[in-house]
């Protein structure tokens, strides 16, 4: 694969979770868009995402639940025994009119990822990322885990050493249940402490293969700059993976309205860039983000970044356009929202002092053998 490949899909262009809920807005079509109109996105490098399978989701997924999601959508409607055993129909994961075809497509772009994989490349699939997902129940906005599914894909073509790093602010609490104590593969995960899922502590080493650093309130550029230099890349390094997974999700940022960190799209793009070519392959995944600008800015900027684009410090009168297209109703931060979400992708960064909690906590991790 000589040019990174952009996985995605027209499904998620006007799919909603429901009118008040953090996914109503609108992520993949803004990507797709932005990338398009910055002159980003050719024809020979954009693959249309197909649709997983029942018979690829059992690799992980029960069969009942599988079931159980093409049922909903179908009747669009679940039972109280698919809320029970399946959290189908909950307030965090509602019944809406494509809960099989929507996160069964982000699958399948994931899954398709790690077979393309097999010989090397860069694969960019910003759908992915729902890292909460669980065997037989729905979890945490995710109803399928389509990173796991990409590592067993990884796997069925052969890689064997596979390094997964989650900046998403949320602990990838279902990836660690796919992926806990194997010991090819290498989980790292940067989160908020005491946030939903509230898993992750600093102690736990999913199995002996996690580093989970849960990080204070306020975690800024700086802080993450020494996180990236001291604990991601020697663990990645030393680890020597055939691949690496790494999910960027776009929550971290201070604008996110459902974490409370204080970093700026710089931070997830040097990330990026530190990890690009420690692996002879590489499979960026979206994750969170429930801001609309923050996420299609900073997923663009990733885009760029893969392909070796400058970041441009003005937006062409196309790119401008899509962003100031974008609604965020229900959010104060929607209402009067600043120009520079409208001019540019890159952030102002924000650093600041990197606090004693933060040390202490990494260099426990690098004492850590993975």
């Amino acid at each position: 694969m000589q040019h990174p490949a952009f996985i995605g899909h027209e499904i998620f262009r006007g799919s909603s979770y429901g009118r008040w809920h953090p996914l109503r807005v609108p992520r993949m079509s803004t990507v797709m868009d932005l990338t398009r109109a910055l002159g980003w996105l050719p024809k020979e490098q954009f693959i249309t995402s197909p649709r997983a399978k029942p018979a690829a989701l059992t690799r992980w997924h029960t069969s009942d639940y599988i079931g159980a999601l093409q049922r909903v959508e179908a009747a669009q409607a679940a039972t109280a025994e698919d809320l029970t055993r399946h959290d189908i129909g909950s307030v965090t994961n509602p019944v809406f009119p494509e809960i099989f075809r929507r996160p069964a497509t982000a699958a399948g772009g994931s899954i398709l990822a790690g077979e393309l994989l097999r010989d090397g490349g860069v694969i960019y699939n910003p759908a992915g990322g729902t890292h909460h997902g669980m065997p037989d129940r729905a979890n945490g906005f995710c109803y399928l885990n389509d990173p796991v599914l990409a590592m067993l894909s990884l796997r069925s073509h052969g890689v064997r050493r596979i390094a997964y790093v989650d900046i998403d602010a949320h602990h990838p609490d279902g990836v660690e249940v796919g992926f806990g104590g194997d010991p090819d593969c290498l989980l790292i995960s940067v989160h908020e402490d005491r946030l939903w899922p509230r898993s992750g502590a600093l102690e736990n080493d999913g199995g002996g293969n996690a580093l989970n650093l849960p990080v204070p309130r306020g975690f800024n550029d700086s802080e993450m700059a020494f996180v990236r230099d001291t604990l991601i890349v020697p663990k990645v390094t030393a680890f020597a993976p055939e691949a690496l997974v790494f999910l960027c999700g776009a929550d971290g940022v201070e604008e996110d309205p459902l974490s409370h960190l204080c970093l700026s799209n710089n931070a997830h793009w040097d990330i990026l860039r530190s990890l690009m070519g420690l692996a002879p392959r590489l499979l960026v995944l979206g994750g969170g983000g429930y801001n609309p600008w923050s996420v299609g800015r900073l997923w663009t900027g990733v885009w760029g970044i893969l392909n070796g684009q400058d970041i441009p410090d003005h937006l062409p009168e196309s790119a401008e356009t899509v962003l100031r297209g974008l609604r965020f109703d229900g959010n104060r931060r929607g209402k009067n929202p600043p120009d520079h979400w409208f001019t540019t992708l890159r952030d102002a960064p924000r650093e600041g002092a990197v606090r004693d909690q933060v040390k202490d906590a990494v260099y426990l991790l690098t004492q850590r053998v993975s």
